[in-house]
């Protein structure tokens, strides 16, 4: 086991449309976790990318007369945009339709479980939900229609198809889960899939003909199928380390898997079991988010309330929605994202508070120096507590600690008035926590701790830039 390594991932999205808020609330959180993993001194690789095979991407770009290739390529470096203008720090961004690091994988993959015996061909009709590109049983249906995408018609599909054997490793799967050697979290989750699968799990159907679906990789020995979805999607956790080489070793098994709720029976299902097959170590633990509602509805395009964190990032700081995110939402349940709400917490908590603390011990340094002394008002900073609260992914939590201690400080410098006394120990002590806040906060608002400590490490304190300009 490789101790001091932490192998993170967050789901990687169908390159079917624009990334919306829900993906940027899933990528931060991971990239909360990547950060802090790597402040305490770990050896982190964080893994993102985008999924672009399947009927959806191959339908839309035919709506769109474009060649499916172009098509995906267009929203794909919108993904990669969104890494970077929201400041994540993934080591690597996965595209399934990387035919040098991905295929060689997803080929292993399927041979392996071939070689098994787990994959098998049969004779099948269904309700497929072109939404979620798979089959849904007649009992997952809502009056006919797919819960996840009730607007869309359930096509009956009958062809012949490449299965992997999934019941075979249901009730191992079962029984990983219940002791928590695959741990889901929050336990809600956990409860939610076991409650899914108490009857066990089925086998899944593997494949697609290429009549059907032209685009995706091909099945190895056998030109009329193209993989789906499972096998060549979820084998980018192991492609995106280097997976056939073995250089993959170096960090799998993943320690944190971020999904959404929606992903959750796949990542611990289908998954699974396919990594059973093969002979592989299962993930430590799978994270399990909620929905982002927008202004209280359910998003969606038809209600035009979808919400692009692109466009968002053209009028804010990627700090204030990094903060807003991270602040709002407890990890686990849905949530709700107004623009309101982020203008409120960047003005009342990142400008009024934090910025605003900065600004006058920076300034009132620059005016009157430091004497070191002995810091006593960094012990009302609960340390401990925070990082407990980020381990358990409790990240609105750690957020009102840290928050609750820069109001320590904004009191601090009320009541002992440097400005009058001229106190430089006062003023040490305000320097000194100061520079530990910016420290806690580097996984959350990673730009504003940066120039916090770049400014409060120098020789020469001077007063600076404003942090946070007031959102009018």
């Amino acid at each position: 086991m490789k101790k001091n390594k932490f192998y993170i991932t967050t789901t990687i999205p169908y390159a079917n449309a624009s990334p919306h808020i829900g993906f940027a609330l899933e990528i931060i959180q991971a990239d909360v976790l990547a950060r802090w993993n790597k402040q305490k001194g770990k050896n982190v690789f964080f893994l993102t990318g985008t999924d672009e095979h399947g009927t959806k991407n191959y339908q839309t770009a035919k709506k769109e007369g474009l060649t499916t290739k172009k098509f995906v390529d267009k929203n794909s470096s919108m993904f990669k945009e969104l890494t970077k203008s929201l400041n994540i720090s993934n080591d690597y961004f996965i595209r399934t339709t990387d035919k040098k690091v991905h295929w060689p994988g997803v080929v292993e993959m399927w041979k392996i479980l071939q070689a098994k015996g787990d994959i098998y061909k049969k004779e099948y009709t269904g309700n497929y939900c072109s939404g979620c590109e798979r089959f849904i049983t007649e009992k997952d249906l809502v009056e006919g229609k797919c819960p996840d995408h009730p607007t869309l018609k359930i096509e009956s599909i009958a062809e012949e198809n490449y299965f992997f054997k999934l019941s075979k490793y249901s009730s191992k799967i079962k029984k990983l889960i219940e002791t928590d050697k695959l741990k889901i979290m929050p336990k809600k989750w956990k409860n939610n899939f076991l409650g899914l699968i108490k009857d066990g799990l089925t086998d899944v159907s593997f494949s697609r003909t290429k009549k059907h679906l032209p685009w995706g990789v091909p099945v190895p020995g056998d030109d009329s199928q193209v993989m789906y979805v499972w096998c060549d999607a979820l084998t980018n956790y192991l492609t995106g380390i280097g997976y056939p080489d073995k250089k993959f070793k170096d960090f799998w098994p993943a320690d944190v898997h971020v999904v959404g709720k929606d992903m959750l029976r796949f990542h611990t299902g289908i998954w699974p079991g396919m990594l059973l097959s093969a002979g592989l170590d299962l993930p430590k633990e799978v994270i399990v988010h909620g929905f982002l509602t927008v202004d209280g509805k359910k998003m969606s395009k038809s209600v035009g309330n979808v919400v692009s964190p692109l466009e968002l990032r053209k009028k804010y700081e990627a700090d204030s929605i990094r903060y807003a995110l991270m602040r709002a939402t407890p990890f686990g349940d849905d949530g709700d994202f107004s623009e309101d709400a982020l203008v409120a917490r960047h003005n009342d908590e990142l400008a009024n508070k934090l910025g605003n603390l900065v600004a006058r011990v920076a300034g009132l340094i620059a005016q009157n120096g430091v004497n070191q002394t002995s810091n006593k008002l960094i012990k009302k900073l609960k340390v401990k507590e925070i990082g407990k609260f980020i381990e358990n992914y409790e990240f609105d939590k750690a957020l009102n600690l840290i928050f609750a201690f820069i109001d320590n400080c904004n009191e601090y410098v009320q009541n002992e008035k440097p400005w009058e006394s001229k106190d430089g120990k006062v003023l040490f002590e305000l320097k000194e926590s100061i520079l530990k806040i910016a420290e806690l906060l580097w996984a959350f608002i990673p730009e504003t701790s940066e120039k916090i400590t770049k400014q409060f490490s120098a020789k020469e304190i001077k007063k600076g830039e404003i942090l946070f300009k007031k959102i009018e």
